[in-house]
């Protein structure tokens, strides 16, 4: 049970949001009243769908205190949620940035907003205390709940405001929020990281792991169903270890249980798992449910068993495997789908055999291939046995070829079959829409507007690798 105080202490911290999105919203109307027309904001997203999901936090707040959304950077109010994962994604910022700098020039009043992961690494807040001075507002992962506050403290100081917490156990709920889409939706379910991955810097930068209450979970999953949600992805770094940090445990599988009892909600989805916290209980409950995709993302990473000790993964290749032997047991039309890093220090040849090994048996739908990034800060990048670029590119495209080969073979078993899709958006090419099987699986096909949102027969006619052409089958 949640512990009266505790209560207390979260609806406190949202009512005193909820008064800075008030007292911004006044400062808005003054300025439109002023210069005769809406204030506009850019919202851009970079990295994964739990940063999709904080973005959305962010437009519901922009919505409330009264700015008016668009795609143009020419906008009054431009903000970046950064990811940090590569450092691709770092570089891609500060040549954004670069861009913004010329369209502030033009417009001195413009507001630049920084906030994310990225955020999270002390050499980038220096770099953009020192290079960047013209951004406005700077924060990090652990405190964006407090971005109504911070707004609009920016709103009235002419300084950067850079406020970045080192970490928080503070999850604060019932702020406002403006979905992507109306039928679908993601769910925080918990936040943070504790497996510490060699390589990887998600722990550093969004903290210790910390879930959600299943109470305030399921209240969440009800409003959302009430508002016209049938679809939920439940989103965490490592879902399987969720409920672990509650004062009374609950499994993840235990949760799932009870969003399965959500009157109204067809579909649930989640991601990410890890290997070693999949849980027998975990695949009984999949296999049993009716909601409950049959699509599981289940991180490789490496199959040698030597790299996967490097990396501090805590399974090896013969343990992954025969996870993955047990879940196709369970449930035979599973989907699976993973993650793979190329180059990681130290990497040989019979290495990258072994990856390549796990892929021929494992049977993946599609793999997210990757060549590994350094990431300062994480052990693996001290390492001095880096690969060279051009052997870990050259393995790349090995690997790569191997996967779409695999994923045109695994995806073919649908051709011809009839299988029920969400609708979800309109493709490019007009009157062509775009949906989602039960198995993750993208198909196109011939519809219309009115079917937004909506699940409709589709056949799977011609495989085209990674999705298929279909058409209605009703």
């Amino acid at each position: 049970m949640i512990k009266d105080t505790e209560t207390k202490e979260i609806q406190n911290e949202t009512e005193r949001q909820r008064s800075f999105i008030e007292l911004a919203r006044a400062l808005t109307q003054q300025k439109m009243q002023t210069i005769g027309r809406p204030l506009t904001y850019c919202l851009t997203t970079f990295g994964c769908q739990m940063n999709e999901k904080q973005s959305e936090a962010v437009a519901g707040i922009m919505d409330e205190i009264g700015y008016v959304r668009q795609d143009s950077e020419e906008a009054d109010v431009v903000i970046y949620n950064t990811c940090t994962v590569r450092e691709n994604a770092n570089l891609k910022v500060y040549g954004r940035l670069g861009h913004l700098h010329s369209l502030k020039d033009q417009n001195p009043d413009m507001k630049i907003v920084l906030f994310g992961c990225m955020m999270q690494e002390p050499q980038v807040v220096e770099k953009i205390k020192k290079t960047y001075s013209f951004v406005n507002l700077v924060f990090g992962t652990h405190n964006i709940f407090k971005f109504a506050e911070l707004f609009y403290d920016m709103l009235l100081s002419d300084m950067q405001i850079v406020d970045i917490w080192e970490g928080t156990d503070q999850i604060v709920e019932d702020l406002p929020t403006e979905r992507n889409y109306t039928f679908k939706s993601g769910v925080n379910i918990m936040f943070g990281c504790n497996n510490f991955c060699s390589y990887c810097i998600v722990p550093y930068v969004r903290g210790r792991e910390r879930s959600r209450k299943p109470e305030a979970i399921v209240k969440e999953v009800e409003r959302l169903v009430a508002d016209g949600v049938s679809e939920v992805m439940l989103l965490g770094q490592n879902v399987n270890s969720y409920g672990k940090t509650l004062e009374n445990p609950v499994t993840f599988a235990q949760l799932l249980t009870m969003l399965e009892e959500v009157e109204g909600l067809k579909r649930i989805r989640f991601m990410t798992s890890h290997p070693k916290d999949l849980s027998d209980e975990l695949i009984e409950v999949m296999a049993k449910s009716k909601k409950i995709c049959h699509h599981l993302h289940l991180p490789l990473q490496s199959g040698s068993s030597r790299v996967l000790k490097e990396m501090n993964r805590r399974y090896d290749k013969e343990k992954y495997l025969n996870l993955v032997e047990k879940i196709r047991t369970a449930i035979p039309d599973i989907s699976l789908t993973t993650d793979i890093i190329v180059g990681f220090p130290g990497e040989t040849e019979e290495d990258f055999q072994e990856t390549l090994d796990v892929v021929k048996k494992a049977g993946y739908d599609t793999a997210f291939t990757f060549i590994y990034s350094k990431r300062t800060g994480t052990p693996a990048a001290a390492k001095e046995d880096q690969v060279p670029a051009d052997v870990t590119k050259e393995r790349f495209n090995r690997l790569l070829a191997l996967v779409q080969e695999q994923g045109r073979i695994r995806s073919s078993r649908f051709a011809g079959t009839v299988q029920e899709v969400l609708v979800e958006e309109e493709s490019k090419e007009k009157g062509i829409f775009t949906g989602r099987t039960q198995y993750n699986l993208l198909v196109h096909f011939p519809a219309d507007e009115s079917l937004l949102g909506t699940y409709v027969n589709v056949k799977l006619e011609e495989c085209k690798g990674f999705y298929y052409l279909g058409s209605l089958a009703d």
